[in-house]
C-alpha cells in the first residue's frame, strides 16, 4: 500500500469562525447548505476512489436525523501529527486547511482542495463521530457542539476500539447537523440520491448504496459506462438524432480526457464540464479545447463528404452544437479554478489535451460511424441554412432596440462606473414609484416592469426581440444579446430583481430569471443577477431593559420564517404584533431604503447554478410547453412548499 500517514497532512490554519458565517463555506443554511455537509464528507471517499484506494461507499439517512458516509478507503491518519502533536484524524477534523490534497503525495488527483471539508461539517453539527480502519484496529473519535473533541486520548492516541483484518480499511463518519444553524435539519432522501447518481457517472466501476431508514430501502448505483450513461440518462425523455452516445477516451500528458455526446431536435445546446469531479459550471479552457476540436473536426468531415460546397462559409460553432448534449471530463494533477467557487477551470494544458484527445479518438470514431455522422452534418446544415435565412429578420430587431425609449420607463442613475451602479427591477408603476423615491440616484436605477414578461421557453429569439419589457431591459442594460452579447459593455454592477412576496411575485421572478438563463446566461455565470430580498414580517415587541424597571416597545424587521420563530424564542422578548407585508408597496420610502435598498443593511441573493443539468431539467419542466412533467414535479415538490395561511 502507497505511504499514507501524518507527515503528508499539510495544515494551512479555528471553528468558532466557521459557526458565525456558515454561509462562507457552505453557501447557506438553508437546505442547499444542509445537504453541502453531506458532499463534503462524500467527496474524501470519493478522492480515495480517484487515487485508488475505494472501491464502496456506504450513506445511510437515519431516522434519528444523523447521516452516516462509510469508505472502504485506506481510513484517515491516527498517527501523531508531525506539527501538532496530536492525533492526526483529530487534526483533520477540527483543523481548517488541514488535509493530504495540498502536496502531491497523499492524492494525485483529488476534487477537494482546499482541505475545508470534514472540519466544517464537524464544526456545524451538534455531534460527530469518526471510526477509522487502519492496521487491523478500530478508532474511534467524536466531537459535540460544533467540533469540541467528546473522547478522551490514550496516551496521546485515539483509543482502540475494536479489531479488524489488516485488509479492513476504511473511515465512517456520522454526524448531526445543528439545529440552531440550519433553517431545517431534515435530509431530503430525493436530493441525496440524485446527487448519488450523478456522481456515479462520473465515477465509473464505484458502488454506492444508500440506505434510507426511514422508508427501510437500500439503493444501490454502479455505473459500468460512466458518462455515456449519464448522457443517455440526460437525454431520456429527448428525441435524438444518432442513437449510440458517442464517446471517447485518452490522455495528454499528465491529464485524462474522456468525452461523451448525443444529438437531439432540440434547438439549445448543453455542455457540462468536470474537472476532477467537480462540476465546473462555467466550464473554462477544457470547454474551449472540446469545441474548437469538434467545430474543426466537423467542418473538415463536411467537406470531405460534399455536405458544403466550395462556395459554402465553413459551419459557425453554433450550426455544429445545435441539439448537442456533452459532457467533458478530466483528471488534472493541478487544477486551476478561477474564484474560490471553482466554476470555471483556467489552465491552458487542459485545452491542449481535450483538443488532442478528442480530435484523435472520434475521428477514429466516426470512420467508422459514417451514417451517424451524416445525420449530425444534416443537423448542422439546417442551422447553418436556418441562421443564414434569419440573420436579416433579426439584425433588424436588434436595430430598433436602439429606438426604444427607456427614459419614460428607466429611472437611471447619475453615475457611470459600471462597477458601483446596480439597476432595480420591479413590478408596476406603483412599486417602481416607490423603489425611485427611496433609491440612491447615483448609483441605483429602477426600471419597472408593466404586466409579466413573455415566457421564454417557448419562443424564439425573433419574438421574444418584439416584446416591450424584455427589448427594455436589453436596451438598458447595454450589453446586446445573443451573438451580439457582450458582458464589458454591461452598465451596472447588479441587476436586482425586486418582486412582491406573493404568487404573481413569485412567477415574475421565474419569468425574468428563465430569460436570463436562456438568452444571457452570462450575466448569471458572472454573479450579476441579484434577487432583493425585502423583510416578510415587522415585529413590535417589548423587552425589560437590563438594570431598569418597565418594558420598552421596540420593533424589528424579519426576514423569513425561520428567523421569526428564532425570535419568539428570545427569552424577554413579548411579542406585541406582526406585520406580514406581502407588496412592497405596503411600505414607505424610508422603510423601504432601510430594509431593501441601503447597501449597509439590506440583504441580496446572489443567482447562482450549481448543478447546469439541474437547472437545465428544471427549467423545462416549468417553463415549456408540456404539461404533464410539470404537474409531476409541483405534485412532488408541493410537499416541501411553505404555505402562507
Amino acid at each position: 500500500m502507497e505511504q499514507y500517514n501524518g507527515s503528508q497532512i499539510v495544515i494551512l490554519e479555528g471553528l468558532e469562525a466557521v459557526r458565525k458565517r456558515p454561509g462562507m463555506y457552505i453557501g447557506s443554511t438553508g437546505s442547499r447548505g444542509l445537504h453541502h455537509l453531506i458532499w463534503e464528507i462524500l467527496d474524501n471517499g470519493i478522492d480515495e476512489h480517484l487515487a485508488g484506494f475505494c472501491s464502496e461507499i456506504q450513506i445511510i439517512l437515519q431516522k434519528d436525523g444523523g447521516i452516516t458516509i462509510q469508505d472502504n478507503g485506506r481510513g484517515v491518519p491516527v498517527d501523531i501529527h508531525p506539527a501538532k502533536k496530536i492525533p492526526t484524524a483529530r487534526v483533520v477534523y477540527t483543523i481548517l486547511h488541514a488535509g493530504g490534497k495540498f502536496g502531491n503525495t497523499a492524492y494525485k488527483v483529488s476534487g477537494g482542495l482546499h482541505g475545508v471539508g470534514a472540519s466544517v461539517v464537524n464544526a456545524l453539527s451538534s455531534k460527530l463521530t469518526v471510526e477509522i480502519k487502519r492496521n487491523g484496529e478500530v478508532y474511534r473519535d467524536s466531537y459535540e457542539n460544533g467540533g469540541h473533541p467528546a473522547t478522551a486520548l490514550v496516551d496521546g492516541f485515539l483509543p482502540v476500539v475494536g479489531k479488524c483484518k489488516k485488509s479492513d480499511t476504511g473511515t465512517k463518519v456520522t454526524f448531526y447537523p445543528d439545529a440552531s444553524i440550519f433553517e431545517t435539519v431534515e435530509f431530503k432522501s430525493e436530493v441525496i440520491q440524485k446527487k448519488l447518481k450523478e456522481i456515479a457517472f462520473l465515477n465509473k466501476n464505484l458502488k454506492i448504496n444508500f440506505t434510507d431508514e426511514f422508508t427501510g430501502t437500500t439503493t444501490t448505483y454502479l455505473e459500468e459506462y460512466g458518462i455515456k450513461s449519464f448522457v443517455r440518462y440526460l437525454n431520456r425523455d429527448a428525441e435524438v438524432l444518432n442513437e449510440e452516445v458517442v464517446y471517447v477516451e485518452g490522455a495528454s500528458g499528465d491529464i485524462e480526457v474522456e468525452a461523451a455526446f448525443q444529438y437531439t431536435r432540440n434547438f439549445n445546446e448543453q455542455i457540462y464540464s468536470y474537472c476532477n469531479r467537480i462540476n465546473v459550471v462555467d466550464g473554462g479552457t477544457l470547454v474551449t479545447g472540446f469545441k474548437t476540436a469538434l467545430t474543426r473536426v466537423m467542418n473538415q468531415y463536411a467537406r470531405e463528404l460534399g455536405i458544403l460546397k466550395d462556395k459554402d462559409d465553413n459551419f459557425d460553432g453554433r450550426d455544429i452544437r445545435n441539439g448537442l448534449v456533452a459532457i467533458i471530463s478530466i483528471k488534472h494533477p493541478d487544477p486551476q479554478f478561477e474564484g474560490q467557487t471553482k466554476t470555471k477551470l483556467g489552465n491552458t494544458d487542459a485545452k491542449t489535451a481535450v483538443d488532442d484527445v478528442f480530435s484523435t479518438q472520434v475521428q477514429r470514431y466516426f470512420d467508422k460511424n459514417v451514417d451517424e455522422l451524416k445525420k449530425i452534418l444534416d443537423n448542422s446544415m439546417r442551422s447553418y441554412n436556418a441562421r443564414k435565412a434569419g440573420d436579416k429578420a433579426r439584425t433588424a430587431a436588434l436595430k430598433q432596440l436602439n429606438d426604444v425609449d427607456t427614459k419614460s420607463k428607466l429611472a437611471a442613475c447619475s453615475s457611470k462606473k459600471a462597477e458601483e451602479c446596480e439597476v432595480y427591477i420591479v413590478e408596476g408603476d406603483s412599486a417602481g414609484g416607490t423603489v425611485k423615491t427611496a433609491r440612491n440616484r447615483k448609483t441605483q436605477a429602477v426600471l419597472p416592469l408593466r404586466g409579466k414578461i413573455l415566457n421564454v421557453e417557448k419562443a424564439t429569439l425573433d419574438k421574444i426581440l418584439v416584446n416591450n419589457e424584455i427589448k427594455s431591459m436589453i436596451a438598458s442594460f447595454g450589453c446586446g444579446i445573443g451573438d451580439d452579447f457582450d458582458i464589458n459593455k454591461l452598465r451596472y454592477g447588479k441587476i436586482i430583481i425586486l418582486t412582491d412576496a406573493d404568487v404573481d411575485g413569485a412567477h415574475i421572478s421565474t419569468l425574468l430569471l428563465t430569460f436570463f438563463y436562456r438568452f444571457m446566461p452570462e450575466l448569471i455565470h458572472e454573479g450579476k443577477v441579484y434577487r432583493g430580498l425585502p423583510p416578510l414580517y415587522k415585529v413590535e415587541y417589548e423587552t425589560a431593559e437590563a438594570g431598569k424597571r418597565g418594558k420598552k416597545k421596540k420593533s424589528e424587521y424579519i426576514y423569513n420564517d425561520f428567523e421569526l420563530e428564532k425570535f419568539k424564542r428570545i427569552p424577554g422578548n413579548r411579542i406585541l404584533h406582526v406585520q406580514r407585508y406581502k407588496g412592497l408597496g405596503e411600505m414607505d420610502a424610508e422603510q423601504l431604503w432601510e430594509t431593501t435598498l441601503n447597501p449597509e443593511s439590506r440583504i441580496l441573493a446572489q443567482v447562482t447554478i450549481s448543478d447546469p443539468a439541474d437547472a437545465d431539467e428544471i427549467t423545462k419542466k416549468l417553463m415549456s410547453s408540456e404539461v404533464p412533467p410539470r404537474r409531476a414535479f409541483i405534485m412532488e415538490e408541493a410537499k416541501y412548499a411553505n404555505i402562507d395561511t
